[in-house]
């Protein structure tokens, strides 16, 4: 098992706090699924800080980080800010995988699919 101590500020600790309060219908939908070991009986956290940034979903113990994108992220400039992103959080050894909303919204069972597919 991995024991990763991670450099957050306490900004990003109380946005990541501020962030499971208030879920997106998305969020929550993927969480019911990933929650309480349901899924592969694995253990993911929700809104976790990590370094200047918030991971939607992480699953320590499988280095595996899970992005929810909307519409929002197909602009230029938040592919950039994913990209840098992406490439810090792969610099710590994880794995970024990212689904977009609507694949939540009408292919569950698809996207658990796709997840299971990056574990290692």
């Amino acid at each position: 098992m991995h024991k990763h101590s991670h450099n957050y500020t306490k900004i990003s600790l109380e946005n990541s706090k501020n962030l499971r309060s208030n879920m997106t219908p998305f969020e929550e939908k993927l969480w019911y699924y990933l929650r309480a070991k349901r899924f592969c009986n694995l253990k993911f956290r929700r809104q976790v800080p990590i370094g200047n940034y918030i991971v939607d979903f992480i699953c320590k113990d499988k280095m595996l980080v899970i992005e929810l994108d909307g519409s929002g992220h197909l602009e230029i400039q938040q592919i950039t800010h994913n990209d840098i992103r992406d490439s810090y959080l792969k610099n710590l050894g994880y794995t970024v995988i990212r689904i977009y909303n609507n694949d939540i919204e009408n292919n569950i069972d698809g996207v658990l699919e796709f997840i299971k597919n990056h574990i290692k």
